[in-house]
């Protein structure tokens, strides 16, 4: 009986949020090594918030990465991985495998994963609705990685009306119509502005923003966006871990309420950020 009366408890709980958010848009970006893990229950966990957020009539939209799968790809292509300052270096031959795996191959696994739980989702290739320009900073040469400066929101928008879930890949043309490998964190920021989203949630693999990497006791599970000069400065938001928080301070200031980095390793992460009071990750806010 008290397992009953703790389930029961759990709800109460959620109640609130699902009252406070029904009807808004919630963008995730759905990435990391959880998305290849031979654990179904890791795979499918996040496909099953998804649908648990349309049953109470969120509106989610889902923006996803691939890198390991690019990885696999291009090996089996014998096409050689190079990176500069940390960004994969995307020749011609490269982006053509890159919008392949995104926008025909895990975009599609997605979609079917969420549509056979129950929920309704459909694919967009970034390309279909993201346009950019060439991300080089400083003259460096990055080859075709673009950088998300529009989005056309109708594809979306009729999604949303129709109580679809959007599943979005991270590429992009540009005004000539080149296509582009884009960062998926920025992506989904854009995607989220846009949208006037409620919230926006970024998941990887470690449990969020870190004061020491190494120590994952060390979360910082509340961050102001004004603290975050100070954390770049002392090298706590560093590498692969700047464009997530910059991307979060411009959604943030452009209107989306908070967003959070959460562990996707950690079952049902996005419900528990979401729907306790506590959370599981780090939520940032203005």
């Amino acid at each position: 009986m008290q397992e009953l009366i703790n389930k029961a408890n759990t709800l109460l709980e959620a109640l609130p949020y699902i009252q406070r958010f029904a009807g808004a848009t919630f963008v995730v970006k759905y990435g990391g090594s959880f998305m290849d893990s031979p654990d179904e229950t890791v795979r499918t966990g996040v496909a099953n918030d998804v649908v648990f957020l349309e049953a109470v009539e969120i509106n989610p939209v889902v923006v996803h990465g691939g890198g390991k799968r690019i990885n696999k790809a291009l090996e089996a292509e014998g096409i050689k991985t190079k990176f500069v300052n940390g960004l994969r270096y995307t020749d011609r031959a490269t982006v053509e495998v890159v919008n392949r795996v995104l926008s025909s191959e895990i975009n599609g696994e997605i979609v079917k994963m969420i549509n056979s739980l129950g929920g309704v989702a459909k694919g967009i290739a970034g390309t279909e609705i993201f346009t950019c320009q060439r991300h080089a900073p400083g003259g460096e040469d990055y080859g075709f990685v673009g950088e998300v400066i529009a989005v056309n929101t109708g594809p979306l928008e009729e999604c949303i009306s129709k109580g679809i879930t959007p599943v979005i890949s991270p590429t992009a043309r540009d005004e000539e119509g080149q296509i582009y490998n884009c960062n998926a964190d920025i992506a989904a920021a854009q995607t989220a502005i846009v949208l006037a989203a409620k919230r926006l949630v970024f998941m990887s693999d470690v449990p969020g923003l870190l004061r020491d990497p190494e120590d994952a006791d060390s979360l910082i599970s509340h961050l102001d966006i004004k603290e975050v000069d100070k954390l770049k400065e002392a090298g706590i938001i560093a590498k692969g871990m700047i464009p997530k928080v910059d991307s979060a301070v411009s959604a943030i200031e452009a209107g989306v309420d908070k967003v959070s980095f959460v562990d996707g390793r950690i079952n049902h992460a996005v419900l528990l950020e979401i729907f306790t009071d506590k959370g599981v990750g780090t939520e940032i806010v203005k």
